[in-house]
Parts: C-alpha cells; sequence; structure tokens
C-alpha cells in the first residue's frame, strides 16, 4: 500500500486560539512557518475572514467574505515565525473571542517565475502541491500564468488585489473554463459556450491548465492593465489532500466521499444551486455526528460566526453525509469538496489511521 512520505502537520495544520488584544502576542504549535494563513473570528458575526501570505507580506489581508482590494494592517498578524506567527492587537487579537487559523506551507516570500507570458513571483511546495502567485495583469487574452507546483493544478482561488473584482475559483473537475466566485452563493458558471474566451478565467481554446502554467483573460477580473492579482493554487497529493464533488442523494443516510485519508479540514459548496461556501474543521467539532449538537461550521462568503450544522462524518479514510441539506446533500445536486488530512490511511510512520 502506497502512502504520503510525510506528516500532513508538516505542510498543513489548524491552530485555534483565544484573544487577548495584547500586542506582540505569540501564537506557537503550527510546527512550521506558514506561508498563507486564512484566519477568522469563530465567536462574532459580522467580522472578516483574513487572508495574509508570504509573498504579499503580512501586513497585507484580502477577505474571503468581500470583493474589497488588499488592505494595510499591521495590528493583524505581525509575523510568521518558525512555529507560528505573532499577533498584533488587531482584528485577529480581539480580547476573549475564539478564533481558528488555517496554515500552509509553501516557500516562504517565494522568487521569480517566467514560465508564462506574464512573469510571476511563486511560493511553491511541490511536495504538498500548494503554491502562491502573484503578478499583474496585462489585459491580454489569453495570458499564460506561472505556478510552480510541477503538475497541473486541481484547484486555483485568484482575486485581484489592487481592485475590487471577485474572487474567482475553478477547478475541482468542474470544466476550467467555467468559474466560481468565492464571495459569493452563485452556482457554477459555465463559459465553456463563450467561443471568444472572453470571459474564461482558466483556460482558454481548449487549453487546460499544464504542469507549469494556467490560461487566463486576465481583463476579465482585473479593472485596469496593470493591477495586482494573487492566485491559490492547489494540486492533490495522495494521502495529503483531495479535491472533486460528489452527487447528493438528498437522504440522511448520505453519500460517503472516499478521501484516502482521515480529513482534518473540509470545504464544501453545492454548484447545482446558489449556496454558502461550507467549512468545517474538526478541532472546532471533535466528535461525530459533525456538528449535531455544538458549533462547527463557518461560511467562507459570510462574516457570520461560527454556528450549528448537522452534517456528516468525518471518518478514517473519507467523510459521510447525515443530512439531507440542500446546501451539502441536495438530490441530484453536485457538490464540491476540499479536504486536508490529518492522517493518511497508512502514514509515513507505518501507523494505520483509526476511524473516528
Amino acid at each position: 500500500m502506497s502512502y504520503i512520505s510525510f506528516q500532513p502537520q508538516d505542510y498543513f495544520n489548524t491552530k485555534l486560539y483565544t484573544g487577548n488584544a495584547t500586542d506582540d502576542t505569540a501564537i506557537t504549535g503550527v510546527g512550521f512557518t506558514p506561508s498563507f494563513l486564512w484566519g477568522k473570528n469563530r465567536t462574532d458575526a459580522g467580522t472578516n475572514h483574513y487572508l495574509i501570505d508570504a509573498v504579499r507580506g503580512v501586513t497585507k489581508e484580502l477577505n474571503s467574505n468581500s470583493t474589497a482590494a488588499d488592505g494595510t494592517d499591521a495590528t493583524l498578524i505581525k509575523s510568521f515565525d518558525s512555529d507560528g506567527f505573532t499577533l498584533g492587537d488587531g482584528s485577529l487579537n480581539q480580547s476573549a473571542k475564539n478564533f481558528v487559523s488555517w496554515n500552509w506551507l509553501a516557500n516562504g516570500s517565494g522568487s521569480a517565475n517566467t514560465d508564462g507570458s506574464i512573469s510571476s513571483t511563486v511560493s511553491a511546495n511541490t511536495t504538498s502541491g500548494f503554491s502562491i502567485v502573484k503578478w499583474n495583469a496585462d489585459n491580454q487574452n489569453p495570458s499564460t500564468i506561472g505556478h510552480g507546483l510541477g503538475v497541473a493544478p486541481n484547484v486555483i482561488i485568484m482575486k485581484e488585489t489592487g481592485g475590487t473584482s471577485n474572487w474567482v475559483v475553478g477547478g475541482f473537475g468542474l470544466d476550467w473554463s467555467g468559474y466560481l466566485l468565492l464571495d459569493s452563493t452563485n452556482a457554477f458558471n459555465n463559459d465553456s459556450n463563450d467561443t471568444s474566451g472572453t470571459g474564461r478565467m482558466f483556460s482558454q481554446g481548449g487549453n487546460e491548465p499544464t504542469s507549469t502554467i494556467w490560461y487566463t483573460n486576465s481583463g476579465a477580473i482585473a479593472s485596469q492593465n496593470g493591477t495586482a492579482m494573487i492566485a491559490y493554487c492547489f494540486a492533490e497529493k495522495k494521502g495529503f489532500s483531495k479535491f472533486g464533488s460528489y452527487t447528493g442523494n438528498g437522504n440522511a443516510d448520505g453519500t460517503f466521499i472516499y478521501t484516502g485519508f482521515k480529513p482534518t479540514f473540509i470545504m464544501l459548496k453545492n454548484v447545482s444551486t446558489a449556496q454558502d461556501w461550507q467549512m468545517y474543521t474538526w478541532d472546532m467539532q471533535p466528535y461525530n455526528e459533525f456538528c449535531t449538537t455544538s458549533a462547527g461550521r463557518l461560511k467562507a462568503n459570510t462574516s457570520d460566526a461560527q454556528s450549528t450544522k448537522s452534517a456528516f462524518d468525518m471518518l478514517s479514510n473519507g467523510f459521510k453525509m447525515r443530512t439531507n441539506a440542500s446546501d451539502i446533500n441536495a438530490s441530484g445536486n453536485q457538490i464540491i469538496y476540499m479536504a486536508f488530512s490529518e492522517e493518511s490511511i497508512v502514514s509515513s510512520n507505518g501507523v494505520p489511521a483509526t476511524s473516528r
């Protein structure tokens, strides 16, 4: 049996903490120096998701629930450290509030990449299949952007950081000529009939992402030539990450989705109809049936607090729906998922994953 040659927590880890409103508060236990942090106040409604990465710099923040351009805020994260990060006294460190941070390891601030028609700055980790890509739009159709993964990406999430265009998401085994909006409930927008390619975000003329680049119409998502852009790119790694879709059955004895590992983080979106992006992590709700009696869910496209959701079981080799809810198990609807591992079925230390 094959399995990953590393511990999943070496490349992705969830960290929960309670804020204290004190500047220079060190949060440790992540296990590595984060390259990308996605953080959220779990206690209060009306609070943004904060997406911060080492390529743009720790003072730059974006919000998955907003189309706003990136802002500068030195009170959120002061630094990425060897075992976590240091907080300022701002919105990610409010006193007595509960927070979650999801942390990914790429390769720090990155380096120049000239694989595409537009030069980019890429921070890539080919072992775990994650890269951060920064470039300036040229309003050409098509443009190509280097991603540094060494294999074709399964998911790309990109945003105009210098303007107020939507977050655009592609992949998950869907048609690369279409797209989703991370900041919106919108269903999948399939541009496959757009022969001009003027609206396409990730492919052009039948050309899909390759092991070095993806195709994009920068002008479709950038407000002007030269606008700064960012993308988070993911390639599936057996035993560590899984990206795909399933068909809901509208039954409390729901669909089982095989991942090949014990999930610790799952994001779901019904792409057949208008629904929220659902985010679940085992750390926020450490037992099955997941989220039945306690709060365990956040929504990527809203500023809602953590909420209760009867949902699914996280198992040693995947997850199983335990609800007929329309957002994650509507009959005949297609639901996409992004999952990261706590343990492979057999981990690098040779110990089989146990069920929950």
